[in-house]
């Protein structure tokens, strides 16, 4: 028995809940595609992602250390894996559409420049006059023009839900794109979801590579006595005691994870039954987004993100490699935008053609890796003799 798309979107409509968005009732795609025979839309869009150079280059960028720095800390691709587990986990239980989850959740970073939020800042102080950047927009840049998968159209050609997803991840004002996505003041409950499962990923799993770095240690947590700490210890330590380091900082991550998941799990699914929302549009019309935490929970959240703050991302060994990466990135600019005869002919093509010089030399920099960046600075700046004539 062949199982096609009518009947994967017949099921759908069996299981999931009234708020969910169906694939069936998708606002479509900005090229109209005939649908395919055995993949929903959300799932055609997750297997896109997917399958485009801009999800493999993440392997290669930032999520708080360097790439360069060492094999086993977190990358945005291995960032945006844990970040689908979480996302998929609570959909399933809240009865949402988990193609549509796992599609926002695997394109939302697809715009980071290298070196992480040091990267998007520093693009955005070259951009300042020039339309700016900011990770989101260059993630709807991204799948909407500059993928190169299909002949037939640029971009990926995705459909309406997800890019509302990437346009309203965090909120995020895009210029330019708000009257495609200003009729609901919310994007869908799967968007919220994966914006949430989002947050919670990178705290934790911080926390987790701020430990195997020895740039946070057990008894600075004692020390410090931060909320989130205090609130887990007595069911933390007497099992931690007797595991080697490693083990250890593993089950703290897990404890937190399971702390926070289940109780955004209970919290929202009781909003959910208090508001009863009746259809995905009705989830877009509420004036705040709907998946929550406890008082408790979200202040011990609160509590981890502010040490987080204090004690890793204001570290100086992170904050060094950071101010690093903000000149790299800046200095690049700099030099193709004086002369942009230096950048590759396919990219110099598209000057004016597509988009202004300094929009092009921004995406040019915005899609490397880090490994990519560092290579491109000692091309410009560096003389090698073995290479002269």
């Amino acid at each position: 028995m062949l199982i096609g798309r009518r009947e994967l979107e017949s099921r759908a409509r069996a299981e999931l809940a009234p708020y969910a968005q169906q694939d069936a009732l998708s606002r479509g795609r900005r090229i109209p595609e005939a649908p395919d025979q055995f993949r929903t839309a959300f799932g055609r869009d997750r297997d896109r992602v997917i399958h485009s150079s801009a999800y493999r280059r993440l392997g290669n960028k930032t999520q708080v250390f360097v790439t360069i720095e060492g094999e086993y800390y977190r990358t945005r691709l291995t960032h945006t894996e844990e970040a689908s587990q979480i996302a998929l986990t609570v959909a399933r239980a809240l009865g949402v559409n988990p193609d549509l989850t796992e599609a926002i959740c695997r394109v939302h970073d697809l715009g980071h420049a290298p070196f992480g939020h040091a990267g998007e800042a520093a693009l955005a102080d070259c951009m300042s006059d020039d339309g700016g950047f900011e990770h989101n927009a260059q993630t709807l840049r991204v799948v909407d023009v500059l993928e190169r998968e299909y002949p037939e159209f640029p971009g990926l050609n995705l459909s309406w839900e997800v890019r509302e997803g990437i346009a309203k991840h965090g909120q995020a004002a895009l210029p330019g794109r708000e009257n495609e996505f200003i009729a609901f003041p919310q994007p869908s409950l799967e968007a919220q979801i994966a914006d949430t499962a989002d947050a919670i990923a990178y705290g934790c799993h911080d926390l987790d590579d701020g430990l195997a770095a020895g740039l946070l240690q057990w008894g600075q947590l004692q020390a410090v006595g931060p909320d989130w700490w205090l609130a887990i210890r007595s069911e933390i330590l007497p099992l931690t005691e007797a595991l080697a380091p490693d083990l250890a900082r593993r089950l703290l991550k897990r404890h937190l994870l399971n702390l926070l998941i289940s109780d955004l799990i209970r919290q929202t699914g009781t909003v959910l039954d208090h508001l009863d929302p009746r259809s995905a549009d009705d989830v877009r019309r509420y004036p705040v987004a709907l998946p929550t935490l406890s008082p408790e929970v979200l202040t011990l959240r609160h509590s981890l993100h502010e040490f987080l703050t204090t004690y890793l991302y204001r570290q100086h060994h992170v904050e060094t490699m950071w101010v690093k990466a903000r000149r790299l990135i800046k200095d690049l600019f700099t030099s193709l935008d004086q002369a942009p005869g230096q950048l590759p002919p396919e990219a110099r093509s598209r000057i004016d053609r597509d988009a202004p010089r300094r929009r092009i030399i921004c995406d040019y920099i915005a899609e490397m890796t880090d490994r990519q960046a560092v290579r491109e600075h000692s091309r410009l700046f560096q003389f090698d003799m073995q290479v002269l004539p």
